[in-house]
């Protein structure tokens, strides 16, 4: 009983150390990430998320 405490303890802990995909905490750790380490899906999600979303908020200022 007290292993699985602490595994579930130790991935509740590790799970909150990064930040929600799309969210500007991520848009950031992630320019700051060589591209070559990128994933596809991480690639795809900046896409979507930080760069789309970067180019709307220009167009509405």
């Amino acid at each position: 009983m007290k292993t699985i405490l602490v595994l579930l303890t130790a991935v509740f802990l590790l799970s909150a150390c990064s930040p929600t995909v799309g969210s500007e905490k991520w848009c950031k750790q992630l320019k700051e990430k060589a591209k070559g380490e990128w994933t596809a899906n991480e690639a795809v999600e900046f896409t979507r998320n930080c760069i789309s979303s970067s180019d709307d908020a220009k167009k509405r200022y």
